[in-house]
């Protein structure tokens, strides 16, 4: 299993570009889907606090596929359904360096 996470991974690219439009609608999930567990400003409730700070030391490509696949056992659902590997790279960076939720 640790190497298909591996090469999973290394498939996602290092940094994702979505058209303007679609990051529009990407940061509306981010601050009303993720928002309703992490906390409307990120910092935290039923989900772990998603802010830059909290999120400083987690790999970009890590956060894509807890995006993407969810944590079993967990709130956290997967996103695959509805969103494409280059929006979870985008919304993970989007997490690690958007200062203003």
């Amino acid at each position: 299993m640790r190497s298909l996470a591996a090469f999973v991974l290394a498939a996602l690219p290092a940094a994702a570009e979505v058209p303007p439009d679609r990051a529009v609608e990407l940061e509306h999930i981010v601050t009303q889907d993720c928002g309703s567990c992490h906390g409307l400003t990120r910092a935290g409730g039923l989900g772990s606090p998603l802010t830059p700070a909290a999120l400083v030391h987690a790999d970009a490509a890590g956060l894509a596929l807890i995006i993407l696949d969810g944590i079993p056992g967990t709130a956290m659902p997967p996103w695959r359904p509805l969103i494409t590997e280059d929006e979870a790279l985008w919304i993970a960076d989007y997490l690690k360096k958007d200062p203003t939720p």
